[in-house]
């Protein structure tokens, strides 16, 4: 088996070598030997990163990331959480669109104040009566500070 150092899995993967070397602290990924200094990696590790920067871009944190994959490193993904991070984007999904929707109205709406726009004030009342909707804890979501 060819073993890649860890500047050619860098090349490959585009994550830098001091990232890989995070991960590997992190129980992430694995050197399986040492070429001099330099790390050394099976092939394998380029779909543990690809599996990687996808759990991240879904919101995973790295323990998260790292409790799916099994002792030798091979992907061990639990079914139900990812069906329920996937239902969480889908909500957030759907949130962004309607802020999408409501700021391409006010963008255009013709009306010549839009506190007279009946259509803005219908989206913000329903926006208001999202963000005071309780969340699973039974307390309303945490608004952001206005800039």
């Amino acid at each position: 088996m060819k073993f890649m150092d860890i500047g050619e899995v860098a090349a490959r993967s585009g994550i830098a070598p001091s990232a890989l070397r995070y991960y590997e602290q992190a129980g992430l990924i694995s050197s399986v030997a040492r070429h001099g200094l330099r790390r050394q990696f099976s092939p394998e590790v380029l779909l543990q990163l690809t599996l990687i920067s996808m759990g991240k871009s879904a919101g995973f944190s790295l323990e998260e990331i790292a409790g799916m994959f099994g002792r030798n490193g091979t992907p061990d993904l639990p079914r139900a959480v990812l069906h329920r991070k996937a239902d969480a984007i889908d909500r957030q999904i759907q949130e962004l669109t309607a802020l999408r929707d409501t700021l391409r109205h006010v963008a255009d709406c013709p009306a010549p104040s839009h506190m007279e726009c009946p259509t803005f004030r219908r989206l913000v009342e329903t926006a208001a009566r999202r963000a005071a909707k309780p969340t699973r804890t039974g307390r309303p979501k945490p608004r952001s500070a206005p800039r």
